[in-house]
């Protein structure tokens, strides 16, 4: 019964993460922009490997000739959350890297004064 609501979720929030990167000068808000792009693939991969009426993916507390949602993209997507909190803490500790050396977060500002 959901039909095709997370998928219309994902290409907004997809949409929402491009125009962030592609539209801010701050690197705070590009590192926001990034993180919803992450998410919205992760919901993406969720939604991916549901089935209508499928049950839990562990064989043993399902039964015999029952449906069960795929297991492989709930793993990909919680190895995709641990890589992307990762990725998050190295960008922000970057971002702190780039303000203590100029000053500021404003990309033009950070070009400028490259030379």
């Amino acid at each position: 019964m959901i039909g095709n609501a997370p998928f219309f979720v994902v290409g907004v929030l997809f949409l929402m993460g491009l125009v962030g990167i592609f539209m801010s000068k701050n690197l705070i808000k590009i590192a926001i922009a990034v993180s919803i792009l992450g998410s919205a693939v992760n919901i993406f991969l969720v939604a991916l490997g549901y089935r209508a009426g499928g049950t839990i993916p562990v064989h043993f507390l399902a039964g015999e000739g029952t449906t069960m949602v795929l297991p492989t993209p709930q793993a990909m997507t919680l190895t995709a959350i641990v890589i992307a909190l990762a990725t998050t803490a190295l960008l922000l500790s970057l971002i702190m890297l780039v303000w203590r050396h100029y000053g500021t977060l404003d990309v033009d500002e950070i070009r400028r004064l490259r030379g």
